[in-house]
């Protein structure tokens, strides 16, 4: 059966007409795009080789699929191709014309068409000052993890090969082994120490995520340092400054580069580099980088699954948006290790010294020091520590110029970037932010501003002392203020961490590690060592901890193939919060909990399945079997039991757009049904526990509460579980078009003048001339597998819709000219498996021009509305009641000599 995935491209247009109402990015595309434009894998399916028999074998399968297209006169590029049979055969292709995308799926030899998705560009490092006469300490996320007591036993990694797909590595490095391309030796050894093994330049310094790569053959970490960061995470050689250490000192780096020194990078070369990853032996793949998606239906993860069930283990982060909410998480799916970041127990921060205040200095953390220019005075936005929105909106008019103060804000109500940007518009440089009891004393993620985060109390006392008129003025040491201290927050879920679940309701993130405030490698250009907190840090400790697995068992493939099954049920579940009687924390977020090891190499007891999906309402699997066995020389007594998580609200209360980060939690949870409880394995001993769920029953459907836990199987001397989730709601009941966010004061979506500037509230004449042009601004509250948008005639009218308003009684779906009785003049854009929009407000990442066709040619003149449609998750597509669609008001073209 084929599939076809298409995707249109949003179109993104920079009028400085529009900056009034809302902020347009530049005319070059970015990665809010979602997709590259045009640009499309071609996966080919087995019937190529018969053709190649009937050929006599000369030439390659893409030949003949090629010379198919072309005879059916369709025009497209070829950018990159794919021959690693088993995993993926086919192209990434530049293809001119939209409507011949169907026809490409339809070409014979052709198994299906994806859109090649562009990957986020990661959060780079900056050139960091160290000070290795401060005594940090560095190895305090091995210890939380395990790392610590398996390298006590002599594992080290020594053996393995692991591929980080990344930005490159600093391979001259003194802690990576200061070469490339020889096998490694460890240490003491007379051979030369070369760790990098070697890699790939997929892109060139030049590549911006839309341009040609350059590609070559050396993967040096030129100007991003992220890559470097994570392989000394993984793999850095002890005996160096700081005395830092890899998880997995002995394993071979290979060093694939996916990333130039500017923009995002696309799916294409990412999976180039895994399919390379693969031909080249690598026994662990890891991808630190990635983006929003919640699907696990992409070409990326289709790859990344078939790698896993060859038995190479698959790393990737799970990302940094926990501030949009639920249903935003990054790549993985089923098999894939997806990684959240956790706490780690201690704190590496800065001090800044306080002036005219009995208290001598506090806290802060931020990557380099903040600017000092001498003392500067605070400035509070709020004199109040309690309030919820605390620089949200723009700033008093009456607020002066902060351009020579050190502003004081609170956390929280409101993306930190738009605090930020409000007190920017006053002038403000350099921010500190304090706790609001929710987010936690931790690295803040925005690199426009000078901003460093501060205790909730620190913040407090600095208030208190400018409401009293007190004046305390700041100044920030350039050396000698790092300090660290324990971590008040330790075990618990990173705010910036990613919620999940996808919208098919798999776990991602899968797994959580420690990933704040880890001391790591950076190229020798950038000050060679540094900090960095995220997923992005996380992730390559779980990566070496999978090569630490493999080296303990003989790279078995049965430990290969169970790697994440065993991190899954042997790790440690977090707590919500350290407040008494927390509720564990929502698997949504937390995964299976943070992994350990040591248990996952050593217990004898192996518990299968990891994960238990019970799915939503309409879909609900509510029973399941748990296997045990004890593979130990002893006989172990076992009791099992149920360990409820708390339950997310993911959706506001009477709204259909998400709940921001932190996500509201309650306590209600499912009914469990275990039989047996109580049971003793001898050895080789096996049983089955059937587990039966019943949903809870005092959460509100209409927030889509998630509920999640944990059966629990404890002997004497092992603690395992098996993790749940499931939706008390149905999915198909959950609306995807925002028709709630706000543009110039109306609802979305919206038509807007481009010349005007003015949103379009009844019948408007275009003339496409001088920015005369509708464009179409909309956002998605929840993911769509299909959303499409469509010209219509001005008479189309169909069912209860009404213009611009949101209507459920729809037409099936047809990729076609008709949409049951309304025919479709011709297509705008199209996308499968779109995620939602982070509810930021940013409209531009749905701005789409209605100034042509998505086959590029131009709309003749008439009269037109345009017809936006979104499948809801899990509806039929054939089925009229499972779509929204959107109406606009007539527009009429008017272009001269058209």
């Amino acid at each position: 059966m084929k599939t076809l995935h298409i995707f249109g491209s949003w179109l993104i247009c920079a009028p400085l007409a529009l900056a009034d109402i809302i902020s347009i990015p530049s005319t070059e595309p970015d990665a809010s795009t979602s997709v590259v434009p045009n640009r499309y894998f071609i996966e080919l399916d087995g019937s190529t080789e018969l053709l190649l028999k009937r050929d006599g074998g000369k030439r390659k399968p893409h030949e003949i699929v090629y010379e198919s297209l072309k005879k059916r006169e369709i025009k497209f590029h070829v950018n990159r191709e794919f021959h690693s049979e088993d995993l993926f055969v086919g192209a990434a292709v530049t293809i001119k014309d939209f409507r011949d995308v169907a026809a490409v799926a339809n070409a014979p030899g052709v198994r299906a068409v994806w859109p090649v998705r562009i990957i986020e560009r990661v959060k780079c490092m900056t050139k960091q000052k160290t000070e290795p006469n401060v005594p940090l300490d560095v190895l305090s996320a091995h210890r939380m993890i395990g790392v610590d007591r398996v390298h006590a036993e002599g594992f080290t990694g020594k053996g393995v090969k692991i591929g980080i797909i990344d930005s490159g590595i600093d391979y001259k490095h003194p802690a990576l082994g200061r070469g490339f391309g020889r096998k490694y030796r460890w240490l003491g050894n007379s051979s030369p120490k070369y760790k990098v093994i070697g890699g790939w330049d997929f892109v060139g310094n030049a590549f911006n995520g839309f341009n040609r790569p350059m590609p070559g053959p050396d993967p040096l970490d030129k100007c991003c340092g992220h890559g470097t960061h994570v392989a000394g995470i993984i793999g850095a050689n002890p005996g160096y400054r700081f005395n830092i250490s890899g998880v997995a000192p002995r394993a071979s780096l290979t060093a694939y580069r996916v990333l130039g020194c500017t923009g995002p990078s696309s799916e294409d070369i990412l999976i180039d580099a895994l399919l390379r990853g693969a031909k080249d032996g690598q026994d662990i793949l890891i991808m630190a980088i990635g983006s929003p998606l919640g699907w696990t239906e992409s070409a990326l993860n289709v790859v990344a699954r078939k790698l896993v069930a060859k038995g190479i283990i698959v790393v990737f982060s799970a990302g940094n948006d926990g501030e949009f909410g639920s249903w935003y998480a990054g790549y993985g799916g089923r098999g894939v290790i997806s990684v959240a970041n956790a706490f780690n127990t201690v704190i590496i921060s800065r001090n800044a010294l306080l002036n005219g205040s009995k208290v001598a200095s506090i806290p802060y953390i931020h990557p380099v020091p903040l600017p000092d220019s001498g003392p500067l005075p605070i400035f509070a936005t709020s004199t109040d520590t309690t309030i919820a929105n605390d620089a949200c909106n723009p700033l008093p008019v009456n607020t002066p110029n902060l351009s020579s103060a050190v502003v004081v804000v609170r956390m929280g109500g409101c993306s930190l970037s738009q605090k930020l940007g409000n007190i920017a518009a006053k002038g403000g440089k350099i921010s500190l932010v304090y706790d609001d009891g929710h987010h936690g004393f931790r690295a803040l993620n925005d690199g426009k501003y000078y901003a460093g985060s501060i205790r909730a109390a620190d913040g407090e006392f600095l208030v208190k002392q400018f409401k009293a008129g007190i004046p305390v003025t700041v100044s920030f040491p350039q050396t000698g203020g790092l300090i660290n201290f324990s971590n008040p927050d330790s075990k618990l879920i990173y705010p910036e961490s990613s919620y999940g679940p996808s919208y098919d309701l798999s776990l991602m993130p899968s797994v959580a590690a420690p990933g704040t405030d880890i001391l790591s490698t950076l190229p020798r250009s950038f000050g060679g060592y540094g900090i960095l907190s995220g997923t992005s840090a996380a992730a390559p400790l779980v990566a070496g901890s999978a090569a630490l697995l493999l080296e303990a068992t003989n790279k078995s493939k049965r430990a290969a193939f169970g790697a994440q099954t065993r991190f899954e049920t042997t790790g440690e579940l977090l707590l919500s919060s350290h407040a008494h009687g927390a509720p564990l924390e929502t698997v949504t977020r937390q995964g299976t909990g943070l992994i350990n090891v040591h248990n996952a190499i050593h217990y004898k007891t192996v518990v299968m399945p990891g994960e238990l999906l019970l799915n939503d309402t309409d879909h609900f699997n509510g029973s399941h079997i748990i296997t045990i066995y004890n593979t130990g020389s002893q006989t172990q007594e076992y009791h099992v039991s149920h360990m409820p998580a708390a339950t997310a609200a993911t959706i506001k209360s009477n709204s259909i757009l998400p709940n921001l980060g932190p996500v509201p939690l309650n306590v209600h949870s499912a009914t469990v049904q275990l039989s047996p409880t109580f049971f003793s394995l001898p050895p080789n001993g096996i049983t089955n526990v059937l587990v039966t769920f019943s949903p809870p029953k005092d959460v509100s459907p209409a927030t889509f509460p998630v509920f999640s836990g944990f059966i629990a199987i404890k002997s004497a001397t092992e603690n395992l579980h098996v993790t749940y989730l499931g939706l008390a709601a149905s999915l198909k009941d959950k609306r995807v078009i925002d028709t709630e966010s706000v543009i110039s004061g109306v609802p979305g979506p919206v038509i807007i003048n481009l010349k005007g500037s003015k949103v379009q509230n009844r019948p408007a004449t275009y003339t496409m001339i001088n920015e005369d042009i509708p464009i179409l601004f909309f956002q998605l509250a929840f993911g769509t597998p299909i959303l499409r948008i469509d010209l219509v005639h001005s008479d189309t009218n169909f069912g209860p819709m009404l213009k611009g308003v949101l209507g459920t009684n729809l037409p099936p779906y047809h990729r076609g000219s008709h949409f049951e009785d309304v025919k479709i003049v011709g297509n705008i854009a199209e996308a499968d498996w779109v995620r939602r929009d982070a509810e930021d407000h940013n409209w531009t990442k749905k701005a789409q021009s209605i100034d042509q066709f998505s086959n590029m040619t131009a709309i003749p003149n008439g009269d037109y509305r345009v017809l936006v449609r979104a499948l809801r998750v899990t509806g039929n597509p054939s089925m009229l009641a499972d779509y929204e669609s959107w109406l606009s008001h007539p527009i009429y073209i008017r272009a001269p000599g058209n």
